[in-house]
């Protein structure tokens, strides 16, 4: 029987030793090649034990369903987007326009080395997208792009600002995931990346930032 829909999502519970850590990780590491080589159609808890080498009994002793193992996949990815951005955002010996150009070279090489990771936790996400957890998951990588227009465009409404770091996030998103469903050389990424780059620029520019 297929698992219902948006179910619990949380661990049951965290690993407090060594030993409990490191079957977490077993864990982890097993979903991620289950997920990645059979998809999110395929995957089950049974696959992701097996492959992990551990009982059923002990996996479920920390994620109660497959939806709450692809949430902590899915989690990790968004924390990892979320540090590169903030690294390269927060970098004041960068101009902002040096910041944007970094931030969309970086993004759509993330987006390709790691497409099929994505596609499948894309097509994973109706089992989990509505959980309460999700929103408050994704507001950190969301929150990095909106200080970084506060600080661009002290001028700019609470309203105007949040509209324009949904924007820059939608485009990321939305653009990366159709750049990298089909494979694309270093040379294809820079110019694209370029180019979103200087559109994001010119909006900005708009606006009334000085990005130099």
């Amino acid at each position: 029987m297929a698992e219902e829909h948006n179910p619990k999502i949380s661990q049951r519970k965290k690993p407090q030793q060594a030993r409990s850590s490191e079957l977490v990780s077993a864990i982890l590491q097993a979903a991620t090649q289950v997920l990645e080589q059979e998809g999110a159609n395929r995957f089950t808890t049974a696959r992701v034990a097996e492959r992990a080498g551990v009982s059923i009994g002990s996996l479920y002793q920390y994620f109660p369903n497959k939806a709450a193992i692809l949430f902590r996949l899915q989690r990790e990815e968004w924390e990892r987007t979320s540090d590169l951005l903030g690294s390269i955002l927060r970098n004041a010996e960068e101009t902002p326009r040096r910041r944007l150009h970094q931030l969309t070279l970086a993004f759509l090489h993330s987006e390709c080395e790691e497409a099929a990771m994505r596609t499948a936790l894309n097509d994973a996400a109706p089992l989990y997208r509505d959980a309460p957890e999700v929103q408050e998951a994704r507001a950190s990588g969301e929150n990095v792009v909106s200080e970084f227009l506060q600080q661009l465009l002290p001028q700019c409404s609470a309203a105007d600002l949040a509209r324009a770091a949904d924007l820059i996030n939608s485009t990321l998103g939305n653009v990366g995931k159709h750049f990298s469903e089909s494979p694309r050389s270093a040379a294809e990424i820079q110019d694209y990346a370029s180019d979103m780059a200087e559109m994001f620029c010119a909006w900005i520019r708009e606006k009334g930032a000085d990005l130099q």
